[in-house]
């Protein structure tokens, strides 16, 4: 299709003039007359009828004009519109992390971006492991920071640093006033743990060994917050990530194991062979150097 011949059919038609079309168009009236004659001989027909003094639409012209206008528009608008969301898109950086990694360690490197970067929208999906995996493999963030193992093919996992896992006991508790624990002591204990699918879940039970199997797994949770609100009312013990002690109530203490590396990779996550844009891997970076004080 001959957009050019379209749009200036379309001009010459609305003005009734060459001279004002090819103004509006920013062209020479010879380059307008061109793409006029262009147009016409590939539909094999007159569309304009020229005179010393005005220019009318021949039949064919009037029948094509409605039907032209309209779908220029459209297209124009579809036009515009990508435009838009490309500007938008320039604007807007989107990127996913653990819940418990977002909510204690990036506030601060947020805003330090935001300062730098004024205008720009930072948007952070915060979910499980699962979740930002897909995030990131479906192109809805730019990069995730999540617990890192075995990956797919398409995507690329930069190591940032290792947390440990502490045993959570309320503060009455007998094992409270131990330095560290060892996986026995979670025998006899009722315990409570986060859900079948939880990567956090998996990492503990790999780790108990046989230990995981002769454990009390008395109740089941959806969240780590219920778990810990559990511990506080000293229902149970559960297995969690050092992190979440700082979002724990005051009365539960955390406590090491001595006798397993009980410990998750949190790293960095992108597709394979797609580069970040600028602000996205300056945002990274930061993270980057804040994840390296755990």
């Amino acid at each position: 299709m001959d957009y050019l011949g379209l749009e200036a059919f379309i001009a010459v038609a609305e003005l009734g003039s060459f001279s004002k079309a090819a103004a509006k168009l920013n062209v020479t009236q010879t380059a307008l007359s061109h793409r006029i004659r262009k147009i016409e001989e590939d539909l094999n027909t007159r569309l304009l009828i020229r005179t010393s003094h005005d220019v009318s639409l021949t039949k064919a012209g009037q029948a094509l004009l409605p039907d032209v206008r309209r779908h220029l528009e459209t297209l124009s608008g579809l036009y515009q519109g990508v435009r838009e969301s490309g500007r938008e898109a320039r604007r807007r950086l989107v990127f996913a992390c653990l819940p418990t990694i977002a909510g204690y360690y990036l506030p601060d490197v947020m805003k330090s971006f935001a300062d730098l970067h004024r205008g720009f929208q930072v948007v952070l999906l915060d979910q499980p492991t699962g979740h930002v995996m897909d995030l990131v493999k479906e192109g809805e963030a730019e990069f995730g920071i999540t617990i890192i193992s075995a990956t797919p093919w398409d995507i690329e996992a930069e190591p940032l640093c290792t947390e440990p896992y502490v045993l959570l006991v309320n503060k009455g508790h007998r094992l409270a006033r131990q330095d560290h624990v060892t996986r026995s002591d979670l025998l006899g204990e009722p315990m409570v743990r986060i859900r079948t699918q939880s990567t956090n879940r998996q990492l503990v039970e790999n780790s108990l060994g046989d230990v995981g199997k002769q454990v009390d797994w008395r109740f089941e949770v959806q969240n780590a917050a219920t778990a810990m609100a559990l511990v506080a009312s000293g229902v149970a013990l559960t297995v969690l990530p050092r992190l979440t002690m700082h979002q724990s109530p005051a009365n539960i203490v955390g406590l090491p194991f001595s006798d397993v590396d009980l410990t998750r990779r949190i790293g960095a996550i992108k597709r394979r062979g797609v580069p970040l844009s600028p602000p996205a891997e300056a945002l990274l970076e930061m993270i980057r150097h804040r994840l390296a004080d755990i």
